[in-house]
């Protein structure tokens, strides 16, 4: 149910591009932005940091924040800027750099997500699904027990399962307030089990978002990803989470309505991509509402979600749960 008086409050879960793009979109409009941001990252920069000092990984927190950022296009260039010569620099981003060197000076990673929030003027807030350190783990279907978030796409296998450790990690208290006072609950896009469910396995983080009365959104990706959902419909995507989460949970599924064909056509130079099956009749069983848009373009080469026009219909979404209260 949507909250009375003031700006609309919608908070967001999940990590890298697939968030990134989303947030880009809705930062144009007039309402409150909360982005719960995984920390299970152990790859490239982030990694590196892991081994050198004991904070969460920023690579995610990074781009969101870059994503939300209200300066100069220089500045938030200067932000992402990643290094390529140097041998102790070397694949490291400044802004990995800077979120680091603010942990530690402040001893606390989330205070330094503020102070860093305030110098690129971000719009809405970034909160960590943790404070500290979380590693992930995944089952594949062979019984194998893969440790690390940049491990488990590798192995080729389908995903059983993910879980984290330490199990009993506590998010901060503004995570679960922003969760609670929501008008609206988006889920992804990006990646089902490195991105999206290492925020809902945090316990607390979960139990507010089932306990939350506001409408729950899932963005649905629009490619298969190689390591992770390679071969998965759209209902499968959704009994991932119904099977992480404990309980049927999504009130409306958001799937991609553009025929691929017909953005290849438009681009000479696109890198191929399988696109995800909409089984609306499977995912018709598992959610309330299925809706089919074009959301999609080409960018760079490969087929993304059109910001804009997500987070168009993202807006008009919310302001009709306004008027069918």
């Amino acid at each position: 149910m949507l909250q009375s008086g003031g700006k609309r409050k919608i908070v967001v879960f999940g990590g890298g591009t697939g968030l990134s793009t989303l947030l880009r979109g809705l930062k144009s409009y007039d309402v409150d932005l909360t982005a719960i941001v995984t920390v299970a990252d152990d790859g490239g920069s982030s990694g590196r940091l892991l081994d050198q000092y004991n904070i969460p990984p920023p690579g995610d927190i990074r781009q969101v924040m870059a994503a939300l950022s209200d300066v100069e296009p220089l500045i938030e260039e200067m932000f992402q800027y990643r290094f390529s010569t140097s041998d102790d620099l070397k694949g490291h981003s400044l802004g990995n750099l800077m979120l680091a060197a603010l942990t530690d000076i402040t001893g606390d990673f989330a205070g330094a997500i503020e102070k860093m929030g305030q110098v690129l003027k971000i719009k809405g807030k970034v909160l960590p699904a943790a404070n500290q350190r979380i590693t992930l783990h995944a089952e594949l279907d062979d019984g194998t027990i893969v440790t690390g978030e940049s491990k488990i796409p590798v192995y080729g296998r389908k995903i059983r399962k993910v879980y984290v450790s330490p199990q009993e990690v506590e998010p901060l208290p503004e995570t679960i307030k922003a969760i609670e006072d929501a008008d609206l609950i988006i889920l992804g896009p990006g990646s089902l089990y490195t991105s999206i469910l290492p925020t809902l396995l945090v316990r607390a983080i979960k139990d507010a978002v089932l306990a939350c009365r506001a409408q729950k959104v899932y963005i649905n990706n629009l490619t298969m990803q190689p390591g992770e959902t390679l071969q998965y419909t759209a209902s499968e995507h959704v009994k991932a989470l119904y099977s992480h989460v404990g309980t049927e949970f999504i009130d409306t599924v958001l799937l991609n309505g553009t025929d691929f064909k017909s953005l290849y056509q438009d681009s000479e130079a696109i890198e191929p991509q399988l696109p995800v099956e909409n089984d609306i009749d499977a995912l018709s069983l598992l959610v309330p509402n299925v809706v089919l848009r074009d959301i999609s373009k080409v960018w760079d080469g490969r087929i993304v979600h059109d910001a804009k026009k997500v987070a168009s219909w993202i807006i008009d979404y919310m302001e009709s749960e306004i008027i069918s209260e």
